[in-house]
């Protein structure tokens, strides 16, 4: 890493810049990708960061999740900040700082740097140059069945359609490969854990398409004609391409069309508006998406509880995190709609469990300590849906502060789930609700209490959130996270995780869970709770059993009754 950073300054010189930055996303702007420029830079390996390298300083920015784990990775070279400090920035102060234009859009450009610095677009990537990253372009594209997603490709253009029409625009590029892959109901294999179809779309207001992206790729979807040929195109045909389009008008997407082709489509056309609908039609889910995900996480479910009672119960010897991480996957590819992990799984035991985003690795991951508390956040991909969970567990008696804050990160969790979203319908709202709990013992955890999940998509999808800034109307047919916490630095961590989606009674909004699996009750100091938040859990851990047990051996299945 460290010699990477001075063959890298090397080049500041040709290139006439006294620093380059360096984003965590590739040129689709995905959250998790194959390609990870970042890493290589900066050792870091959280999903979300920017490095920047001067001549003789080097800085990394993150959020709240990655607090301690930036620190472990790049501490020793980096000086580490929250994103915070990088909107209008004035440490680079009139420095020329080189970007790839391909990996930056023109708004995080103008909330970063423009205030203070001068930018320079440079058309090679530097740090390719140092290492080559190469794309897998071999990974074939697939289609999904209207059974499994509910709603036909033409129903979709319809409304992309009359959208633009609305907006008075002749063209839409999608940039965003999970758009993509909703619009066209097709899958990829182009990101870890997630079936991304690296491609961009161009969507006329008669619904005419061009598809973009790599022809090994698409074969499969030309052959057996989910795609007409006249309705593909190669990536590098596509700066002459769209100068022929016949129009006025685009919209494009402010959150991941970059510099790079923002600039090529308005050297032709007028831009009407940098806001791609596909995000929140995408994340209103329809009736076959909703009991698709109901039916992948009663089984993710019942994984997940045979996983929780082989641990509590029947492991004698020394496992380590990675051991517990393989045997929970091992659960589930039982199962044989499972494909792979929705993300890397978290396991943390004791002082590995605060911090939030950890990965175990083989070569120096802990052996779980029976005198510790057990943090575990995994998910699935199924053929018919996406999982994420989090379970907190002991193996012995734990102290009783210990207890007493699961129990309020237990209370925050009841509180989101039991929200009446008719009177807290923004996500800012119901993270008030999480939080408050904690917050009275002046308490808090440095990330947000939900997120928005795809359908057999990303893990992580907006626009609707639980956070403390975050205005969206939560709609009928969304689907979110629900996962509070609490983490003691060197210590332990703590975080319940459930999936709910939105559901409509009579004329009330309410969550609705997804997640079937059981809440460690020998965490719980029952005498905070409330006779509500009693019989919450009950009916949830009566529903738990009565959607799973039956997938059950006899002895998990007494065990799981014992929470009722």
């Amino acid at each position: 890493m460290r010699n990477y950073i001075n063959i890298l300054r090397k080049k500041f010189k040709k290139y006439e810049i006294d620093g380059y930055v360096i984003p965590k996303n590739d040129d689709y702007f995905t959250e998790y990708s194959k390609i990870n420029r970042l890493e290589t830079i900066s050792n870091f390996s959280g999903s979300a960061g920017l490095a920047i390298i001067l001549k003789n300083k080097n800085y990394l920015f993150t959020d709240g999740r990655y607090t301690i784990q930036s620190q472990i990775e790049s501490g020793k070279n980096f000086k580490i900040y929250g994103f915070e400090k990088l909107i209008n920035c004035s440490l680079f102060k009139n420095l020329r700082l080189g970007i790839d234009p391909k990996l930056f859009t023109n708004t995080q450009i103008k909330n970063y740097f423009l205030k203070y610095n001068k930018i320079k677009h440079i058309e090679k990537n530097l740090i390719d140059e140092i290492k080559k990253h190469k794309e897998n372009k071999t990974n074939p594209f697939f289609s999904l069945d209207k059974k499994i997603v509910g709603e036909s490709v033409n129903y979709k253009l319809d409304k992309i359609s009359k959208y633009l029409k609305k907006n008075k625009s002749d063209y839409i590029f999608v940039s965003a490969p999970e758009n993509v892959a909703w619009i066209l109901n097709i899958r990829g294999n182009d990101g870890p854990n997630s079936p991304i179809p690296n491609s961009r779309l161009v969507i006329s207001k008669t619904k005419k398409i061009l598809l973009i992206s790599n022809l090994k790729k698409c074969k499969k979807l030309l052959r057996n004609r989910i795609i007409k040929k006249n309705e593909f195109l190669d990536t590098y045909d596509l700066p002459k391409k769209i100068l022929k389009l016949k129009g006025k008008n685009f919209i494009i997407d402010d959150k991941s069309c970059s510099i790079f082709y923002e600039n090529l489509i308005n050297s032709k056309f007028k831009i009407m508006s940098r806001e791609d609908p596909t995000y929140l039609l995408k994340a209103i889910k329809n009736k076959t998406e909703i009991k698709n995900m109901i039916n992948s996480h009663i089984f993710d479910g019942v994984a997940l509880t045979k996983f929780l009672y082989w641990i509590k119960k029947f492991n004698k010897k020394k496992i380590t995190e990675v051991d517990a991480a393989k045997k929970l996957e091992k659960f589930r590819k039982k199962n044989k709609n499972f494909l792979y992990p929705s993300f890397d799984t978290i396991a943390g035991s004791g002082k590995n469990g605060a911090i939030v985003h950890y990965r175990a690795k083989e070569e120096n991951c802990k052996i779980i300590n029976k005198k510790d508390i057990f943090l575990c956040d995994s998910g699935g991909q199924y053929k018919y849906g996406t999982t994420d969970v989090t379970r907190t567990i002991c193996f012995s008696k734990q102290k009783q502060s210990i207890k007493n804050i699961f129990t309020k990160v237990l209370k925050g969790h009841i509180a989101v789930a039991k929200t009446n979203i008719s009177k807290n319908n923004i996500g800012k709202k119901i993270d008030k609700r999480a939080r408050q709990f904690l917050n009275k013992s002046n308490l808090d955890y440095a990330h947000g209490t939900g997120h928005g999940v795809g359908f057999f998509l990303n893990v992580h999808e907006g626009p609707q959130s639980i956070t403390k800034i975050n205005t969206v109307k939560i709609k009928e047919g969304m689907i979110l996270s629900n996962e509070p916490g609490y983490y003691k630095t060197n210590e332990y961590g703590i975080r319940i995780e459930n999936l709910v989606y939105v559901k409509k009674i009579n004329k009330n909004l309410i969550f609705e869970n997804l997640t079937m699996a059981p809440i460690e009750k020998d965490l719980i100091n029952y005498k905070m709770l409330s006779k509500s938040e009693v019989n919450y859990l009950f009916k949830y851990h009566l529903e738990v059993y009565s959607k799973i047990s039956k997938y059950l051996n006899l002895n998990e299945r007494k065990w799981l009754a014992s929470f009722i």
